[in-house]
């Protein structure tokens, strides 16, 4: 399990790097940004987050890995 502050920050440096990218790249990376969202919301339904469980698995940012 992971605060979630990591994963609101992981979000959010990930939306504003594919707005960047998208815009002075190729606006194909906006594809990127739509599924973060579609991420986040999902997670607000399930409460499943696949970063989380990343995270949790290699143990970063005092993420650990959630008990069965």
């Amino acid at each position: 399990m992971c605060n979630d502050t990591v994963i609101r920050r992981f979000a959010g440096v990930f939306i504003l790097l594919s707005v960047a990218l998208g815009t002075f790249v190729h606006p194909a990376w906006y594809w990127f940004t739509a599924f973060v969202g579609v991420n986040l919301l999902q997670s607000s339904v399930t409460n499943f987050c696949p970063l989380e469980r990343i995270l949790g698995r290699v143990g970063l940012f005092g993420c650990r890995a959630r008990q069965a």
